[in-house]
C-alpha cells in the first residue's frame, strides 16, 4: 500500500467515521425526541384519567343531590304530621311507630351526608339561610327566630337553604 493510498483510505474512514457520529447524534436526538412525546403522552393521558375520576365523582354527587332534594319534601311532611298530632293519639304505639320509621329515614339521609342547618339562635348567613320574614325583637339584629322550613346540606354543601324569620 503506498503512501498516497493510505492517505486517502485514512481520509474515507475519517469521513465514514464523521458520517457514523453525525448518524448516531441524529439517532440519539431522535430518540430523545420520541421519549419526550412519550413522557408527555403518559402525562396528558393521567391528567385525562384524574380529570374523568373527578367529573365521574361529581356526576355522581350531582344524582345524588337530585335524588336527596325530591326527598326532602317527605322530611318536611313528616316535621309538619307530628307537629300536630292531637295531644289524645300522641301517645298511640301507631304514631310512635310513624316516629321510628321518621327516625330511620332522617338516619338513612344522615349516612349519605344529608345535614340540617341549624337555625334557631344562630345568626342569619345568606349562605345557609333565607330570610322569609322579620320581626321587632330584643335578640341582636340578625338573629334567627323562628325557622318555617328547614334547611340540609349535603356533604358540606348546601342542598336546600333554610327559610327563616331574623330578629330586626
Amino acid at each position: 500500500m503506498t503512501e498516497e493510498t493510505f492517505v486517502e483510505q485514512t481520509m474515507q474512514d475519517e469521513e465514514q467515521e464523521q458520517n457514523t457520529n453525525a448518524e448516531l447524534d441524529a439517532a440519539r436526538a431522535e430518540a430523545a425526541d420520541y421519549k419526550d412525546r412519550w413522557l408527555r403522552s403518559q402525562a396528558e393521558f393521567q391528567n385525562f384519567r384524574k380529570r374523568q375520576e373527578r367529573e365521574s365523582a361529581e356526576a355522581r354527587a350531582m344524582a345524588s343531590a337530585d335524588v336527596v332534594k325530591t326527598l326532602l319534601p317527605v322530611v318536611d311532611d313528616f316535621d309538619r304530621a307530628f307537629r300536630n298530632v292531637p295531644e289524645e293519639y300522641a301517645g298511640d304505639s301507631w304514631i310512635n311507630g310513624f316516629r321510628l320509621i321518621e327516625r330511620k329515614f332522617r338516619q338513612v339521609l344522615e349516612q349519605a351526608g344529608v345535614k340540617p342547618i341549624e337555625t334557631v339562635g344562630k345568626t342569619f348567613n345568606p349562605n345557609f339561610h333565607e330570610s322569609v320574614a322579620s320581626e321587632e325583637s330584643e335578640e341582636p339584629h340578625g338573629t334567627i327566630l323562628e325557622e318555617y322550613r328547614k334547611g340540609f346540606t349535603l356533604n358540606d354543601k348546601v342542598l336546600r337553604p333554610a327559610m327563616v324569620k331574623i330578629a330586626q
